[in-house]
């Protein structure tokens, strides 16, 4: 275990520390279930008091880097985040760069065809019956007609999900969690007043048959279809969105 005990700035001592640690963290200096030098060790070495270590633990916690554990055998140890909890944080952190305008949803749309035609492609060779069961199962969900616009966002955000994890590529699921689990249903919400229930199904129905066949061509050209699809849906939003506002302007 090693840490950098430098002098430290005038600014933020609390983040100065955290970032010490957690540079320490990424760079392997410091590995996972280590334990962390008590509070007053530490305010010893960086020469500050302990509740600025503290607050420095603080921000490391709330990152997921560390964790404390209170009894004899206590103390702050370095985390081992599981997959499922760094993804969610990389699609909270996705949801969040939307909100604030930086990234558009063309963008968006780009980027998840690029990726998810790949998973198609992978899919293709290395799909299970099992995902191929999950596939079939939002499919028929989808056809029942009786979900609401939330619920069916929800089936196909499960459908594009299995569709990933078909894939069999860890480091591909990672990422697409993310555009699956957060950017997806950004773009659903925008585009549900346009979207076309029964032609989603057909395209569904489409990358199905195709993965079950093990034709990769055939499931990507279905997936590029719905993309397609999503990006004139998306332009008749904008346009529609942009007529409310000029009419509101002449009604002002």
């Amino acid at each position: 275990m090693s840490l950098d005990y430098q002098p430290l700035e005038s600014q933020s001592l609390a983040k100065q520390i955290a970032d010490n640690i957690r540079d320490a963290i990424l760079e392997g200096r410091l590995r996972a279930d280590d334990r962390l030098p008590t509070e007053t060790e530490l305010a010893e070495r960086f020469g500050v008091s302990r509740p600025t270590i503290r607050e420095a633990l603080k921000r490391l916690a709330a990152q997921n880097l560390v964790r404390s554990r209170r009894g004899p055998a206590g103390g702050t140890f370095v985390n081992r985040p599981g997959r499922d909890e760094l993804s969610g944080a990389l699609a909270t952190a996705a949801t969040l760069m939307v909100s604030l305008g930086e990234f558009e949803l063309p963008q968006i749309a780009e980027a998840r065809e690029s990726l998810e035609l790949l998973c198609c492609r992978l899919a293709a060779e290395r799909r299970t019956a099992a995902e191929l069961e999950v596939m079939a199962e939002e499919l028929e969900r989808q056809r029942a007609g009786a979900l609401t616009d939330e619920e069916f966002c929800a089936s196909d955000v499960r459908f594009h999900r299995a569709l990933v994890t078909a894939a069999r590529n860890p480091v591909l699921e990672f990422v697409m969690y993310a555009v699956i689990e957060a950017l997806q249903p950004v773009m659903n919400l925008v585009v549900y007043r346009f979207r076309d229930r029964a032609e989603v199904l057909s395209q569904h129905g489409r990358i199905l048959s195709a993965l079950r066949e093990g034709n990769g061509e055939a499931a990507c050209a279905a997936l590029s279809a719905q993309m397609a699809s999503l990006r004139e849906q998306y332009a008749r939003a904008q346009a529609w969105r942009e007529e409310r506002e000029a009419a509101r302007s002449r009604e002002g």
